[in-house]
């Protein structure tokens, strides 16, 4: 863990993990709350994702105007996101107005009303939100892969919600959902910037201390599947995600299988790009993932390709992953190594970016980990891990998304014995 890292733990639980960028003219703040929508039962689909906009609604001191006008007031910035795990809340302004940032992030937390009439008038704010997310063939194409791989979970639904859970919700459940669930077990108040560590933990101490609940409830397990999802659709293009169960966060593979989508598909160099959209002409884009969460994960691809390239894309993209379960090189290895560790030390240079990275490192290993670590994990993956990793995968059940002119795309089962032969 870096020198200028320190983390403190407030009476009630919270910690509290500062870095000091004693240089820099702004700070990066917020709580992050290890609560997303793998904590919701299906009637509550959407209600983490809920709460995060109507955190900005109002409180019992502030209207959602006052809180915007706060903020802006002094240039800052300030937003949200929700996961399947966790949900933010974060400002960015100079150091100088630190205090008026962290007053609000404290407030919107704690002293959300839930104001019925806000309510009412955000849930058709949600609800066109998912309406535009449904005009996004990636993005449809994306939640029926989570969907297929993850069936009649948490980890399956889209963590925008259901529209109809989203219509019928009400401000007590809204405000039921906040009381059990965000326990101050799972939360972290990360700030990077010009810092004083005990000046800003003795701030926190005041300002976070209506925190209640003392301990999350557990989400439920992920149950990995598979199967296919094939969706006729009059678009030009077709989109195409096939993947497999991959690592959570805190396997020892987790490193193998980032190599490995680096490899196959991480850059203008990688096999796939190279093989199947600069060779063949069979794609516009296409690149490999590695997603880890804390009891699952998913190595992916992503292509996007027209109809009648479809036909012939699928043999070379399941010839290309055999290919790799044979032979993966020395020289591939060092430069995908390469482009790991530069993304990651790049990541580390904007405030905003490292902030979340602290947070998210210290709710799920309850530590921020050195750089210098990291690096080291990534370094000490050969090519045979890589490739052994490769023939485990690859051997595995696969989960197949595509959207679009579908009329030539493989059979599922034709897809499941190339695999195998």
């Amino acid at each position: 863990m870096s020198k200028n890292i320190v983390i403190s733990r407030l009476s009630n639980g919270i910690r509290v993990v500062t870095d000091t960028q004693a240089q820099a003219d702004s700070v990066t703040l917020g709580a992050w709350v290890g609560v997303g929508s793998r904590f919701e039962k299906k009637s509550e689909s959407g209600i983490s994702h809920f709460l995060e906009h109507m955190a900005f609604k109002g409180t019992t001191s502030r209207s959602a105007l006052q809180i915007a006008e706060e903020i802006e007031r002094v240039g800052g910035f300030i937003n949200a996101y929700t996961g399947q795990d966790v949900t933010a809340y974060h400002a960015r302004m100079l150091k100088k107005d630190m205090d008026i940032g962290l007053n609000i992030i404290a407030d919107i937390t704690q002293h959300a009303t839930m104001d019925e009439k806000e309510l009412n008038t955000e849930k058709g704010v949600i609800i066109q939100e998912i309406n535009m997310y449904k005009d996004q063939p990636h993005y449809v194409a994306e939640t029926n892969f989570e969907a297929t791989a993850y069936p009649n979970q948490p980890m399956g639904r889209d963590v925008a919600g259901d529209p109809k859970v989203i219509q019928e919700m009400t401000p007590q459940k809204m405000l039921d959902y906040v009381h059990s669930h965000y326990a101050t077990d799972r939360i972290i108040i990360s700030a990077v910037g010009p810092i004083q560590h005990d000046v800003f933990t003795k701030k926190c101490e005041k300002l976070f201390s209506d925190f209640g609940l003392k301990k999350t409830p557990t989400p439920e397990r992920a149950c990995y599947q598979g199967g296919f999802k094939y969706v006729k659709k009059p678009h030009e293009q077709v989109n195409l995600i096939m993947g497999f169960e991959g690592e959570s966060y805190t396997s020892p593979d987790v490193w193998k299988a980032k190599l490995l989508a680096a490899i196959l598909g991480g850059g203008m160099t990688s096999r796939l790009f190279q093989e199947i959209r600069e060779k063949r002409g069979l794609v516009y884009t296409i690149h490999a993932y590695s997603s880890a969460e804390t009891d699952t994960g998913i190595w992916g691809i992503y292509a996007g390709t027209g109809e009648k390239e479809l036909k012939i894309l699928m043999p070379v993209l399941l010839d290309e992953l055999k290919k790799a379960t044979h032979k993966i090189t020395p020289d591939e290895v060092k430069q995908a190594q390469t482009r790991l560790e530069a993304a990651l030390l790049m990541r580390n240079e904007d405030i905003s970016e490292h902030a979340d990275m602290n947070a998210i490192e210290m709710l799920r290993y309850g530590k921020v980990r050195s750089k210098a670590s990291l690096v080291k994990a990534i370094q000490s993956v050969s090519a045979k891990d890589v490739q052994h990793y490769a023939e485990k995968l690859f051997s595995t059940t696969p989960t197949v998304s595509c959207l679009g002119p579908i009329k030539h795309m493989m059979d599922y089962k034709d897809i499941v014995k190339s695999l195998k032969g």
